[in-house]
């Protein structure tokens, strides 16, 4: 996308309308608020669902096999995020790929309100994270062409937006979560299904008004000829996928296992593969390669945050179910209300962090600098958590307040890093993989979660100090040598703040 058409589409825009922000951040607020008031909801009893006995309207899987699955499914909801960046880029534009989307995720969520068997769980998952990774990173996108490169509210609106990501997240596992876990988890997924409808009612009814041209514009649009190549390609990559999947499952060679191992390969193998062809593109400039380069070590570091941090739907969720005293200041607490923590936490200090970045200005520490402090504090999260069974022992039932403790240490270190990390995406991506850049952020969630299936079951076969204090150390280790890298990575970004 020229120079040109990016401030044509920031200046299609109404720019003031939404706390001083463009006019279509509403919009895009309020879609994200609902999109993830959906998808937060769905797993706040996702994990609970799985391993529950089948007399408690669960799947009855074992606990280590359920934590697995939720990982693997988290990082294959990323990963197909790089699918969605491409047909924005390419084929459909943002908005058109944000639309697609959300409909996928409502018919996924509509397929887990029927009771059925795991066959149709799996279905369900399908649809979900197709859905996902065509709506996640192309509305994030969205957010980041409605600003000049220059304005100094870029990071604020990222931070912003952020809220309505996690105002979401708060109320879904309050909401869908009681009802899920004390009515029927299908009545909680046909919740989480109404949710995704309002989003899209929201966004196709205020999109035309707020957003202008943003989401309109395909930056590298396929010829004719490439169309027809790749149209062909998919088509026989679908023919192919089946016959393996026809042939290696009834012969045993496609175990869940084996699938760990592949999604988890592939999870660091797919990210290598888009940094080396953006990086070798002709379409890529000198500078933007130095930026590609500056963006490496960043995305290694968010990996390692989001491992610790998306074991909040798992490891720490089972933690709260049968580690935590529940009854507590004379309430009954459900295990699914301390995934409403991280949100609540974030929903009261965004703002405060928006303020103080946009307060110290050019004083501010850089990005690298930032995400070093986020490792810090994930770090420290799992380190607290060592302290319960240190002290007390792992057969007794501890007090809440530790599971808030962490969380509130590793929201800390998420301010630090997820607005920021997508700000900078926007930034450092090249013109003409704008979408997939947004795609690639996305994927360090994908890598960590299938680092994550490899190493959380672990938590079951290992002791509570081992595990959380091995996790916790290595996030502190990669703080400090990133914190030492800090003024490599900024010079390598050429200008980029």
């Amino acid at each position: 996308m020229s120079e040109l058409n990016k401030q044509k589409i920031v200046d299609s825009v109404p720019q003031k309308g939404f706390f001083g922000h463009p006019k279509g951040l509403f919009t895009l607020f309020f879609t994200e608020f609902w999109e993830r008031f959906s998808y937060y909801g769905m797993r706040a009893i996702l994990v609970y669902y799985m391993y529950y006995e089948v007399s408690k309207g669960g799947l009855g899987i074992s606990e280590g096999t359920a934590i697995a699955i939720v990982s693997i499914y988290g990082s294959l909801v990323y990963m197909s995020g790089i699918i969605g960046g491409w047909f924005a880029d390419r084929i459909l534009g943002t908005s058109k790929a944000v639309f697609y989307g959300g409909i996928f995720i409502m018919l996924g969520h509509i397929v887990l309100a029927i009771p059925g068997s795991i066959s149709m769980f799996f279905v369900s998952m399908f649809l979900i994270v197709i859905g996902t990774g065509l709506l996640k990173p192309n509305v994030s996108s969205i957010v980041g062409e409605m600003y000049s490169e220059e304005d100094a509210r870029r990071d604020a609106g990222f931070s912003i937006f952020y809220m309505g990501i996690n105002l979401g997240g708060f109320l879904a596992p309050i909401i869908v979560g009681e009802i899920g876990m004390n009515y029927s988890f299908h009545l909680g997924f046909g919740l989480a299904a109404v949710g995704m409808l309002l989003g899209l009612i929201v966004f196709m009814m205020t999109k035309k008004k707020n957003l202008g041209l943003a989401g309109t514009v395909v930056p590298n649009p396929l010829s004719k000829e490439e169309k027809k190549k790749v149209y062909s390609s998919i088509g026989i990559a679908i023919v192919v996928l089946a016959i393996i999947l026809a042939i290696t499952i009834p012969l045993g060679f496609l175990t869940f296992e084996s699938f760990i191992t592949i999604v988890g390969i592939l999870g660091f193998l797919i990210p290598a593969i888009y940094f080396t062809v953006m990086y070798r593109s002709p379409k890529t400039t000198r500078d933007e390669r130095s930026r590609l380069i500056a963006y490496i070590p960043l995305f290694l570091a968010a990996v390692m945050f989001w491992a610790i941090q998306e074991q909040g739907s798992t490891i720490l969720a089972t933690y709260a179910d049968k580690r935590t005293q529940l009854e507590f200041a004379g309430f009954h607490l459900s295990p699914t209300i301390f995934q409403s923590i991280n949100p609540l936490f974030i929903i009261i200090f965004a703002p405060v962090f928006a303020w103080i970045w946009v307060k110290l200005g050019n004083r501010q520490p850089s990005v690298s600098k930032k995400f070093s402090i986020a490792l810090l504090f994930a770090g420290l999260s799992f380190i607290i958590m060592m302290l319960p069974a240190y002290l007390g022992g792992e057969n007794t039932l501890v007090s809440p307040l530790w599971l808030v403790l962490s969380y509130f240490l590793v929201v800390v270190g998420e301010l630090c890093l997820s607005p920021v990390g997508l700000s900078a995406t926007t930034k450092l991506a090249p013109k003409a993989f704008s979408a997939q850049t947004m795609s690639l952020w996305f994927l360090s969630s994908a890598a960590a979660q299938a680092l994550n299936a490899q190493i959380a079951p672990l938590f079951t076969k290992i002791s509570e100090v081992a595990y959380f204090g091995i996790l916790g150390g290595v996030a502190i280790l990669l703080s400090i040598i990133l914190f030492l890298l800090s003024p490599m990575i900024q010079n390598k970004m050429k200008g980029i703040k």
